[in-house]
């Protein structure tokens, strides 16, 4: 992987998480009241009021529980993202959510809100993500490596004849192509 890769893979990560951790901490009121500076909600009714807002072609019956799993998702994919765990469908997932808000934004208060406020590009930005062959400083990856070492450890025993030293990988046989298979692993979905 090219260091432009790397280094491109883990700002996308970082900031699209930290972005979305950052709104769901300010509807929960972690930065002080609604009015304070630096404050956009401060806690979760008026949350729920610019909801209303945002998805006001919806019936006012559905807007909280979309506001409920719009931020749990936000809470969701940002914490995944950050450390890197099933990040391919995190991004895909940002993705989609992020769409879902630029078409609510765009419906209810014209073109100019979203692209204002950068949604598109947030979720361009979370499409892109998603698209890259390989995660760098990621538990994905951790987890990746893991199971190669585990696999060579036992294929390695299999060929001196000894004993694997995981269950699983004993009743298994193990093939060097699938350890090779493994290790280029680029974890598509």
């Amino acid at each position: 992987m090219h260091i432009n890769q790397k280094l491109s893979s883990i700002y996308l990560r970082v900031a699209i998480g930290i972005s979305y951790l950052w709104e769901v901490a300010d509807r929960l009121g972690l930065f002080g009241p609604n009015g304070h500076p630096h404050v956009g909600w401060g806690d979760w009714k008026h949350f729920v009021a610019y909801a209303k807002q945002v998805m006001s072609f919806l019936p006012e019956s559905i807007v909280n529980p979309l506001a409920t799993i719009a931020t749990i998702g936000e809470g969701g994919f940002g914490l995944l993202l950050i450390l890197g765990l099933f990040t391919r469908m995190a991004a895909i997932g940002s993705g989609i959510l992020s769409l879902c808000f630029a078409i609510a934004m765009a419906i209810s208060f014209g073109i100019e809100s979203p692209l204002g406020y950068s949604v598109f590009t947030l979720s361009a930005a979370s499409f892109l993500l998603a698209s890259l062959t390989q995660y760098s400083w990621t538990l994905d990856k951790w987890l990746a490596t893991r199971l190669v070492n585990k696999k060579l450890s036992a294929y390695q025993s299999q060929q001196n004849g000894l004993k694997a030293d995981d269950q699983d990988l004993h009743h298994t046989v193990i093939d060097l192509k699938q350890i090779r298979a493994l290790a280029q692993i680029d974890y598509r979905i």
